[in-house]
């Protein structure tokens, strides 16, 4: 089966999906990585970050409750410092500001096409 362009990737709803949420709670750098051509792990990485918490839970909740299908898996959701939320297809990454500078995912995804989102 031949490679799909990004722009065919089935996962492409559900990564709109999400974004269209995780702007509704006003999430901060929300940024897309295409990582189909890159690992097995996922097609898309959605990276973002809130400042406090409550903005976190809300982001995550937001997310959970717009989209057509539960996670596979969460992780992080008891201390909202990193939220992992997988979709199998698209990993969504919610980080309390300080914890994202820290991990910087972006820079180990560098080679990755990516878009960024502004509320």
């Amino acid at each position: 089966m031949p490679d799909q362009p990004a722009t065919e990737n089935p996962s492409s709803d559900l990564v709109n999906t999400i974004v269209e949420c995780a702007l509704e709670k006003k999430a901060e750098g929300l940024i897309v990585l295409d990582v189909f051509k890159l690992t097995t792990l996922s097609d898309h990485f959605i990276i973002c970050s809130a400042n406090t918490e409550p903005q976190i839970k809300a982001i995550c909740d937001n997310i959970r409750k717009g989209t057509p299908s539960k996670p596979w898996h969460i992780e992080g959701y008891e201390k909202l410092s990193w939220v992992l939320l997988d979709y199998v297809d698209v990993l969504v990454h919610i980080f309390k500001t300080e914890e994202r500078e820290y991990y910087n995912l972006e820079k180990l995804w560098d080679d990755a096409p990516k878009k960024e989102y502004n509320y």
